[in-house]
């Protein structure tokens, strides 16, 4: 028997506060409460096609905070309570990497359509398991890629869709973090590829529309000692990529865990007719012009959360427009896997110093 526990009537009429009228909506459990699960409940509270009926996280006052802070009626602390909850039509995944497989596969045996955030799963066999468990139980299934929803990284894409620069020639793609996050993060996340890169390995395809032929990636530690002595490309903190497409075009990828400016996600695409360019996003538009400096006023965002706000909240309206209008999932399970194996192709080409087929990264079809 499970027990919900009872937030404040303040929670109450905060969640009445979100009302959203009389159009369709799906009712949503959320398995998670910390830095992720606050953002994806932010931009939940914010959409016209969902309604936060749960969360859970194993830390109760986190629970507890959520609830009051976005308007949630119940809260557990247990997940699998969410799952089987019959008030859930679609189950929002952000709790740590290790649970998501188990999670996504109870939800789908529960006919909860899921919400996940990467990666699926910890290794590429089990990630094709829970894509097609989804597609056997006919539940949809979103890998969470929010940079897919940025308005400039759309931009890109759709100067590609339209020839705006004519034929795609080179793509280049920067992604530097503010600054390294602790030594507890990085040992044990499975590396510099997995655990960061993956998002511009993601982006390329997107970008590109194509599918990638091959990697060659290299790792250095040049800006956080302190993992200089874990194994493989959990050490790394700085890496190049190239992956090769299947037209020849090259997408170059720099990723870096400190920028001391701030959080860096620039991108390039030079095409036979021009260039196109998406520059750093700043909290304001206000240029300074002093006898020292002429310039933007404000540095550029310091958190990916603040950068990505908005493409966060149009990834959430997306993936639940697909519920309600039962349509494909924008980003489904697949686009999990090909990431995933451009990561796993990426971190071998580093280790064994060559080029790595897409072909040699194999799973059972």
């Amino acid at each position: 028997m499970r027990i919900f526990l009872t937030c404040s009537l303040l929670a109450l009429l905060c969640r009445n506060a979100h009302g959203v009228g009389s159009l369709p909506q799906t009712r949503v459990g959320v398995i998670g409460c910390g830095r992720i699960g606050r953002a994806h409940l932010s931009a939940l509270s914010k959409s016209p096609f969902v309604q936060v009926e749960v969360v859970a996280d194993q830390v109760e006052a986190a629970a507890v905070g959520a609830c009051q802070d976005f308007g949630v009626s119940r809260f557990t602390t247990d997940a699998q309570d969410v799952i089987a909850d019959a008030d859930v039509d679609a189950v929002w995944i952000c709790s740590p990497s290790q649970f998501h497989s188990d999670q996504i596969r109870h939800s789908a045996a529960a006919g909860k359509h899921i919400f996940c955030e990467k990666p699926l799963a910890l290794d590429l066999h089990e990630t094709v398991d829970v894509v097609r468990l989804c597609e056997q139980r006919n539940v949809k299934l979103m890998t969470a890629f929010q940079r897919r929803f940025d308005a400039n990284f759309q931009r890109l894409k759709m100067a590609v869709e339209t020839g705006e620069a004519g034929r795609p020639v080179q793509l280049r793609l920067c992604s530097r973090d503010p600054s390294p996050p602790p030594r507890t993060y990085v040992d044990g996340g499975g590396g510099i590829f997995k655990d960061m890169a993956i998002h511009d390995l993601d982006m390329s395809c997107f970008i590109l529309n194509e599918e990638p032929r091959r990697i060659l990636a290299r790792g250095s530690n040049m800006v956080q000692p302190e993992v200089a002595d874990l194994s493989g490309s959990e050490a790394f903190d700085t890496a190049n990529i190239l992956v090769e497409f299947e037209s020849g075009v090259v997408a170059s990828i720099e990723v870096c865990r400190k920028a001391a400016y701030g959080y860096d996600q620039r991108a390039e695409l030079l095409g036979t007719e021009g260039m196109l360019q998406s520059e750093n996003v700043f909290p304001t538009t206000v240029r300074k012009h002093t006898g020292s400096w002429v310039g933007q006023a404000d540095m550029p965002h310091d958190f990916f959360m603040n950068r990505y706000a908005s493409a966060y909240e149009q990834e959430t309206f997306a993936f639940a427009r697909a519920i309600t209008e039962d349509s494909q999932a924008p980003c489904d399970g697949w686009a999990g896997v090909r990431a995933l194996r451009m990561a796993l192709a990426a971190d071998r080409s580093a280790a064994e110093q060559r080029w790595i087929d897409m072909d040699e990264i194999e799973f059972n079809l």
